[in-house]
């Protein structure tokens, strides 16, 4: 496993987006970013072993990976060089919550972000019949066009970002307090894009 994590680290020092990057390190490790003692090998193993692979993957694990794992990877990518991408440059924007509750059993809600002048969103499906549990997250470039068609389906409503990820945050932990139950594999492949967003918009 160790191994494995290192080789998903090859592309990361020839991207130039780091959204790109967030998704791709998201993907792979987000079934692993609990196991501690993984994290602790593989941040080692990163820190002996100086290159612009170790550097890049540790910086991306440094921002994404919750609790120790992280402050670990942080620690050892400061003593290596810095990537192309800019992970610390992310930036919040508009949110909006639709309440479907009542006739169709869910929340809607769209976090808006931004790396510079380049947006993204995140959508979240918000489940109220299940206990309020994420059952669908995906993330679109196309802003507008994703606000545009959540307002053909429903009222929508401005929420401040801390608000916003207060909600998600409370929904994500249910989630991975159970995470046999049903979601779709969006929710799973972006699952540390997401936690890392309710994180900073919380402190």
């Amino acid at each position: 496993m160790q191994q494995a994590v290192v080789d998903a680290g090859r592309p990361l020092p020839q991207l130039t987006d780091p959204l790109e990057v967030e998704l791709q390190v998201s993907a792979f490790v987000g079934p692993f970013a609990d196991n501690e003692e993984l994290w602790e090998v593989v941040v080692r193993h990163l820190g002996e072993v100086p290159s612009r692979r170790s550097a890049a993957l540790l910086t991306a694990l440094g921002h994404l990976l919750p609790g120790r794992p992280g402050v670990w990877a942080q620690e050892a990518a400061r003593r290596q060089s810095e990537p192309k991408w800019d992970l610390g440059a992310l930036t919040f924007g508009e949110c909006w919550i639709g309440d479907r509750s009542i006739d169709a059993g869910y929340l809607a809600l769209l976090c808006s972000y931004s790396y510079g002048d380049s947006p993204h969103a995140m959508v979240f499906m918000i489940d109220e019949i299940s206990g309020s549990l994420t059952r669908h997250a995906f993330l679109t470039r196309q802003v507008e066009e994703a606000l545009a068609r959540l307002r053909d389906e429903m009222r929508l409503e401005l929420i401040t970002p801390v608000a916003a990820h207060w909600l998600l945050s409370r929904s994500y932990d249910r989630f991975e307090r159970r995470p046999g139950l049903g979601v779709s594999m969006d929710v799973h492949q972006t699952r540390l894009v997401a936690r890392r967003r309710i994180a900073l918009a919380m402190n």
